[in-house]
């Protein structure tokens, strides 16, 4: 098992991709600290971690409140010795065309997205640059930080930057033995994207080259071989996870 005995933080894990990145990384052997911001279901996903023995503990919370990021942290440390990798997963989407986008949907998905993820990696760092084996950070980005989305010019914003802060981390982490990474999901079948849109698979599929969205397991699967020491080489990077969608680009519109 390549993760055993990491412990790894993921944020916005209570369901969705973040979740299957949490089982497979429990397989895999990991120490997990879960974190979601609805309570009941960081408890309940921890929980069925731990029922098929696993080694999960939630943290629930907003993931961009410093005080739930230095919760985070010292739970791994404190409980585990140690914090290995952090997966910066959470985020929001709010959609809304440009011209009436109000200043509060900006506020809260700069927030979320952008915020959260910074001031997290910032307190992993901290404590990762003090362990021999440095650690590794990666970021969630997506396909609208490469191609145009309508509705999505704040979100994609959010995820364009994250890529570039990943590459600008290699500049501030790599004296620390510290890689920095970020995965860029493409159209992905979760319970989300399925209740938003009832033709959400179909219409991706058509319009995808590999024939089909991704699976949370295609995107956990990916994540897993970054943030294993098979990578520890990379860094700075961005892996594309769409089917070959951004080759061509073509509108689910």
């Amino acid at each position: 098992m390549i993760h055993k005995n990491k412990v790894v933080i993921v944020t916005g894990a209570g369901q969705g991709i973040g979740f299957e990145i949490c089982k497979m990384l429990a397989k895999s052997g990991a120490h997990i600290i879960l974190n979601d911001i609805d309570n009941t279901l960081a408890q309940k996903a921890s929980q069925e971690i731990n029922d098929n023995n696993g080694s999960c503990m939630a943290v629930a919370g907003d993931a961009s409140n410093q005080d739930v990021i230095e919760a985070m942290v010292k739970t791994a440390v404190e409980v585990f010795g140690k914090l290995d990798v952090v997966i910066a997963n959470a985020g929001i989407t709010l959609y809304g065309d440009f011209i009436s986008y109000s200043r509060e949907s900006f506020s809260r998905v700069m927030k979320v997205n952008l915020e959260g993820s910074f001031f997290l990696a910032q307190a992993a760092a901290k404590q990762m640059k003090e362990q021999p084996p440095g650690g590794t950070l990666l970021f969630m980005s997506s396909v609208t930080g490469h191609q145009a989305h309508k509705n999505l010019a704040a979100y994609g914003m959010t995820k364009a930057a994250l890529e570039m802060l990943a590459k600008n981390l290699v500049i501030e982490l790599s004296q620390f033995k510290i890689n920095v990474n970020a995965i860029a999901p493409g159209a992905t079948l979760t319970s989300r994207t399925i209740a938003e849109d009832n033709n959400y698979e179909a219409t991706w599929s058509k319009i995808t080259p590999m024939g089909r969205p991704a699976s949370v397991s295609d995107i956990a699967k990916a994540v897993l071989f970054l943030i294993s020491d098979d990578a520890k080489h990379i860094t700075g990077q961005t892996l594309i996870v769409d089917g070959g969608w951004t080759s061509i680009s073509p509108s689910p519109y």
